[in-house]
């Protein structure tokens, strides 16, 4: 993962509070970031690997979609 986050922080006070909480710690917030930013680095990563073995440069939807289920265990 890169040293400065990618995601903003403000976006994962809205989602949290949009699955119902009242109110978020900023450690709170930060922590989803951090997981978030993880997860699609290795969701990222599978994706890069899926174009390569297909022969192709550019990440298709469907790369991203097949590396989240392996990732997520979907």
């Amino acid at each position: 993962m890169s040293s400065s986050p990618e995601l903003g922080l403000a976006t994962m006070y809205r989602v949290i509070k949009k699955s119902g909480a009242e109110r978020v710690s900023d450690d709170a917030a930060d922590e989803l970031r951090k997981v978030l930013e993880d997860i699609a680095v290795r969701i990222a990563t599978q994706a890069v690997d899926l174009s390569i073995h297909a022969g192709r440069k550019t990440i298709k939807s469907e790369d991203i979609r097949l590396a989240a289920k392996n990732v997520l265990k979907l």
